[in-house]
């Protein structure tokens, strides 16, 4: 059986960090592209960061650009992000997800397995 467990969400004001966790069981971990997404009040879920399997390609959305930073541990079956200068529209629920292959993709079409998300709330 296939999980992701993410922690290390909370609340900070403007300009805080945070560093996200997702620790995987149940596949491969190496094997598969991971990525971050967030859904805020009201929205659909949108992607903020992918990562191949070994970590050698990565994107993000634009609006972190600059601020976030995706990473992994295979040895640790743990992908990571690291969030630097939170803005207020940050906020949001924040979930792991395997991809179907081992490329960093954008889409939420290519990811099959999902965490159930923790919570980051940035204050102005």
């Amino acid at each position: 059986q296939v999980q992701l467990v993410e922690s290390g969400g909370g609340s900070v004001q403007a300009g805080g960090d945070l560093r996200l966790s997702c620790t995987a069981s149940g596949r491969t971990f190496g094997d598969y592209g991971m990525g971050w997404f967030r859904q805020a009040p009201g929205k659909e879920r949108e992607f903020v960061a992918s990562i191949s399997s070994r970590g050698l390609t990565s994107y993000y959305r634009s609006a972190v650009k600059g601020r976030f930073t995706i990473s992994r541990d295979n040895a640790k079956n743990t992908l990571y992000l690291q969030m630097n200068a939170l803005k207020p529209e940050d906020t949001a629920v924040y979930f792991c997800a395997f991809a179907k292959g081992t490329l960093a993709t954008t889409s939420n079409i290519n990811y099959n397995f999902w965490g159930q998300g923790t919570q980051v709330t940035v204050s102005s």
